[in-house]
């Protein structure tokens, strides 16, 4: 039988024995409680290694001697793991925490262990903590099952004594509902009020609590929209009545998604608002299509822009001119209607007409397709293929080098795909 504690480790010594897989795994851990680390081992992983270099714990490079754990110059531990591959120096190092009545954590042997190392995860504000008479399969495996259920909504733990107050701009990620970032989740689980764009994973919102008001802040092109005036003000209003508030939008708030004047709305109403990135379209859409935005040799800068105005709009601020001089990849997001006038426009300027192009509609959606082409070829060929948003436009060799690799999809991203091993992934 055990005794479940949480331990409060800021600014308290830990000893770690051990620099192998097991001590790569239990001091990030420390550190994030707070602990301050003292690592005993005369070799230790490269990731280890680094944490030393940076001064976050005290690597001993040596291996470990009778009094490291209590002997007068020895700091005052707290905690002790004995990670070593030995299995003697193990037992050496629990004799001498339990003579010193200090709690020590054996890798090798839970049996032999005076304290067990649960495993833990966060979801929503809550720390899980599962020990399962020591055996950490069968812990994780049941510490994942309730995280996850505590993130997606599953387990209802909004009805805390401290609720949570204001706006949360969430990034939804590029369109797969699976994409969204695990904080994101964790928040839209929060959630008294949702405000939703169109693009923005919607699938998670049948995963809510019926009484969440859901908000249709759609924006559909040339068609029905709310205003971003009314957005801020829904966003205020309900904060200001006491109701946690999710913004949950496409891709990331803060890139072309008028997270800035969202915010900036908020703050200026006094109201509580912290952002949460998501992936972006502009990175996801290349990459589900197997093209790499940036690549040895090839292309080592990455130009992200805005088309919803055309080049040669006195609105648009992109400088064309630079882009097609500047001869790295470019990533041209809500441009696929204007497809004729941004090919055109970098050739004007010294693109050459040969460089690769692709365009990739519903990116890491089951309808994922994509076509490719030249700069002077791609705009037919989109036309022809019936192309519409949401659709990224890669413009760069990076296309002609995935195409060379053989790991360009030009078909949905979700279709049956046979691996090495022989196994499938769907």
């Amino acid at each position: 039988m055990t005794y479940l504690l949480g331990l409060r480790m800021e600014g308290r010594d830990v000893l770690v024995v051990g620099g192998g897989r097991v001590a790569g795994r239990r001091v990030p851990v420390l550190l994030e409680a707070g602990a301050r680390v003292t690592l005993v081992a005369p070799a230790v992983s490269a990731a280890l290694e680094d944490l030393a270099a940076a001064g976050r714990i005290t690597w001993e490079r040596r291996a470990y001697v009778p009094g490291d754990v209590s002997g007068p110059d020895a700091p005052v531990f707290w905690l002790v793991h004995a990670a070593t591959d030995d299995p003697d120096v193990n037992a050496a190092i629990a004799r001498e925490a339990e003579s010193a009545r200090v709690w020590c954590v054996r890798a090798d042997d839970r049996h032999a262990s005076s304290a067990w190392t649960p495993a833990t995860g966060s979801a929503g504000g809550i720390t899980v903590g599962v020990v399962a008479s020591g055996d950490p399969r069968r812990a994780a495996g049941l510490r994942d099952a309730i995280t996850d259920g505590l993130a997606d909504g599953t387990l209802d733990a909004r009805r805390g004594r401290e609720r949570f107050s204001g706006v949360a701009l969430v990034g939804g990620g590029p369109g797969d509902p699976g994409l969204i970032t695990v904080r994101g989740q964790q928040l839209l689980s929060q959630a008294d009020v949702v405000v939703v764009d169109r693009l923005a994973p919607t699938s998670l919102l049948d995963r809510l609590p019926a009484d969440v008001e859901i908000v249709d802040a759609s924006k559909i092109p040339y068609g029905r929209s709310m205003s971003q005036r009314d957005i801020n003000d829904v966003l205020v209003d309900r904060a200001r009545r006491g109701k946690f508030v999710v913004r949950l939008k496409g891709g990331d708030s803060f890139l072309f998604g008028r997270g800035g004047e969202e915010a900036a709305a908020c703050a200026a109403a006094g109201v509580p608002v912290i952002a949460v990135p998501g992936v972006t379209s502009a990175l996801a859409a290349p990459a589900s299509a197997g093209i790499p935005a940036t690549h040895r040799g090839v292309a080592q800068d990455v130009h992200i822009v805005s088309a919803h105005v055309a080049p040669g709009d006195e609105r648009s601020t992109v400088d064309w001119r630079g882009l097609a001089r500047a001869g790295g990849t470019v990533v041209v997001l809500m441009g696929v209607e204007r497809v004729e006038a941004i090919t055109e426009a970098l050739v004007e300027h010294g693109r050459p007409a040969h460089t690769p192009v692709a365009v990739v509609q519903e990116a890491t959606l089951p309808g994922q397709r994509t076509v490719t082409g030249t700069l002077a070829d791609i705009a037919a060929s989109v036309r022809s293929a019936g192309v519409r948003p949401p659709a990224v436009v890669i413009i760069g060799e990076v296309v002609k080098t995935a195409r060379d690799l053989d790991i360009l999809h030009t078909g949905t991203q979700f279709e049956t795909r046979r691996l090495a091993t022989g196994r499938d992934l769907q």
